[in-house]
């Protein structure tokens, strides 16, 4: 959906998608904290003991005396291990809403084997274009098979929203697989420069996008490696005129673009996916492919044709020593029939993560910088993991990546899609907190200058 926030439409029993996902607590944040938390604790692991010459003073029965190596006083809140929460500094920033500054107060819980289970992260911030907001965030991990969230966020202008969202079967030890959610997100900045793969960047204007978004996927295991999936969405969207100073409203510039007001969609799609990927998550070796086809009507099963779609996702890792790792994505998306589809159903590249199915990465540009009817992407991402080490009852990776993407849209089928790329370079900073948490900040620079992206989980 062009930019729109998007629900990451996922097949393989993953399904982490990512629409409307208010996940600005990003583990990036995460790794802010690590570094802010372990530093202080490694101090204090490092100061001497007491002197042991003489006898210890003597100590009033009433005084209560702290177990052995219990940290007490100030040093309890700055000793990640012991603080009751993680006071995270927030400060985010993307392309099209700017930087958000705040502070995060993170509660985390490990399970026996060190592994996080839950995350609470609720948040107090500002953003120039909104005003002060908050955030409150509940992540479960119970197990590889099984995770759940749910989300709110509400600003003082403008945006606020709500995502829920359960799965099961992630690992695929069973027949079925199954993914549900719930999306209410009304975002203020969202872009559109217009149709076409040379858009110039003269032409942006922004617009309020409300949506509404319930979804569901049932997923047949044929084996571990082979999964057949049905998806079906409902999604409702509003496009009101923009708000941000200084950026011109899409209703001005494009007053017959289709897609101004509210539309529905009804998509049901059929996915077949191969996967041979050691871990959903933070995967080191294998490779997925997923090839789907869909049918979107305007409100009901079969009535009112609004678009079919047809599309090929790959992704490979391959590791080339024990701390670096080839990671190669691509990504192909056709709409084989329109019916005045609005301009938000079309196929997009632009901003941080892949949607299969959806808008696509080009980390040098902003969410929904190109679209047109047809898309293709590539990306390639050398992980090399930089240094290791244990903090907030956790094992944290730090990874430094370097990153080529390149991409674009096209509105015939028969055009090339390797021809006319737009090409962005860049570096990436990534914090692991295997199983289940990887954060991200990336740094792209394309020919309309450089943008910043932070995120959860990999990019793709």
């Amino acid at each position: 959906m062009t930019a729109v926030k998007n629900q990451h439409d996922s097949t393989g029993g993953q399904a982490l998608w990512n629409a409307v996902s208010d996940f600005q607590f990003t583990a990036w944040r995460r790794v802010v904290a690590v570094l802010l938390t372990a530093v202080p604790s490694i101090a204090l692991a490092q100061l001497p003991p007491p002197e042991s010459g003489g006898p210890p003073s003597p100590v009033p029965p009433s005084v209560p005396v702290p177990a052995p190596g219990q940290t007490t006083g100030l040093a309890r809140w700055l000793n990640p291990s012991t603080a009751p929460f993680i006071p995270v500094p927030e400060v985010a920033t993307d392309p099209n809403s700017g930087t958000t500054l705040g502070v995060l107060p993170t509660w985390l819980r490990t399970d026996q084997n060190h592994d996080i289970d839950r995350i609470i992260a609720p948040d107090i911030l500002h953003n120039p274009y909104f005003g002060y907001g908050m955030h409150v965030r509940l992540y479960e991990y119970p197990s590889e098979d099984e995770q759940w969230s749910v989300t709110a966020q509400i600003k003082q202008r403008v945006e606020r929203g709500f995502n829920g969202e359960y799965q099961i079967g992630r690992a695929r030890r069973d027949r079925w697989s199954f993914t549900a959610g719930l999306i209410y997100d009304r975002d203020g900045t969202p872009r559109f420069f217009g149709i076409g793969n040379k858009t110039p960047q003269s032409s942006q204007t922004g617009y309020t996008a409300a949506q509404q978004v319930a979804r569901a996927q049932v997923g047949l295991n044929i084996s571990r490696i082979w999964q057949l999936a049905y998806t079906v969405r409902a999604r409702s969207v509003d496009v009101l005129p923009g708000t941000l100073p200084g950026i011109e409203s899409i209703e001005q510039r494009f007053p017959h673009i289709t897609g101004l007001g509210t539309d529905r969609e009804f998509l049901q799609r059929l996915s077949i996916t191969y996967d041979t990927r050691d871990d959903l998550t933070t995967p080191s070796h294998g490779t997925q492919w997923v090839a789907y086809g869909g049918l979107a009507s305007r409100g009901g099963l079969l009535n009112d044709s609004l678009y079919s779609e047809a599309g090929l996702d790959g992704r490979g890792f391959w590791p080339l020593r024990q701390d670096t790792i080839l990671a190669v994505h691509l990504a192909l998306r056709y709409l084989l029939h329109t019916n005045d589809a609005p301009f938000w159903a079309l196929s997009s590249i632009g901003g941080g993560r892949s949607d299969i199915g959806a808008e696509q990465p080009l980390r040098g540009f902003g969410a929904g910088r190109f679209t047109d009817r047809h898309s293709f992407s590539m990306t390639v991402e050398l992980r090399h993991k930089l240094l290791s080490f244990d903090a907030i009852s956790t094992h944290v990776d730090i990874e430094v990546t370097p990153f080529l993407d390149a991409g674009r849209v096209f509105g015939r089928s028969g055009t090339v899609p390797f021809t006319q790329l737009h090409p962005v370079g860049g570096i990436g900073f990534r914090g692991i907190a295997r199983p289940f948490v990887v954060g991200y900040v990336d740094v792209g620079y394309g020919s309309e200058g450089s943008a910043v992206f932070t995120g959860i989980g990999y990019p793709f």
